[in-house]
């Protein structure tokens, strides 16, 4: 399944390359509601509150109320996680909280099931090098993808994988290496970095795996 993505960033509807350079900038927020108002699901993030510098509420909470949404950004407690599903959000998608000094913060984990259920907490496992990155992908753990997963799957409903190193790149993503995390789990998960064709979100499909595709819709290159 396709999952299209908007990215709030300073009150905008952005695409950036790997996470950092500005390619696409849009205020209309309503044409985008309406553009994917027939997707099962939409992944809404505030990159500003992921980045710990200011946030996107008001308007995560209009996109939230029109379209059914998976969010993320800045999800590091349950009053906020609370707060996402009370303005519409369908799944809430936890990442930094699940990760701190010591590896993986499997009790924090336990605690958003608990509060949300656990089909609505998802968790993102955002790589970089082979390693989880957290707080808007500028802070490098020495956790393995492969271990969070692993850790992580009594207590979430899926997982988001996102390869940084790919991420808005239009490089293609690794299906073969989704295969594998895909095996390793039999909690949904969704993937996402670099995917620039339907063929691609067409063979992730065939193995059960959801994909979120971001600039290649903005570019055009996979309609919708």
């Amino acid at each position: 399944m396709l999952i299209p993505s908007i990215d709030l960033l300073g009150g905008q509807v952005v695409q950036l390359e790997q996470g950092q350079r500005l390619v696409l900038a849009s205020d209309d927020v309503d044409a985008w509601i309406a553009r994917f108002s027939r997707f099962p699901i939409v992944q809404l993030i505030d990159l500003d509150a992921a980045m710990g510098r200011g946030d996107n509420a008001a308007l995560v909470s209009r996109v939230a109320a029109a379209l059914p949404c998976q969010v993320a950004g800045g999800v590091r407690s349950i009053e906020r996680a609370r707060d996402l599903v009370a303005a519409g959000a369908r799944r809430v998608i936890i990442g930094s909280a699940l990760f701190g000094a010591h590896g993986i913060n499997v009790d924090v984990a336990a605690e958003f099931s608990a509060a949300l259920g656990t089909d609505a907490v998802l968790a993102a496992i955002d790589t970089r090098h082979g390693c989880v990155v957290t707080h808007g992908w500028t802070q490098a753990s020495a956790v393995a993808p492969i271990d969070a997963l692993l850790a992580l799957e009594p207590h979430v409903g899926g997982f988001l994988y996102t390869d940084v190193e790919r991420e808005g790149l239009l490089q293609g993503f690794d299906v073969a290496g989704a295969a594998m995390l895909k095996h390793t789990t039999s909690r949904r998960l969704i993937v996402a970095g670099g995917i620039r064709s339907q063929d691609e979100v067409d063979q992730l499909d065939r193995l059960g795996i959801d994909a979120v595709v971001g600039m290649a819709i903005y570019r055009g290159l996979i309609a919708t």
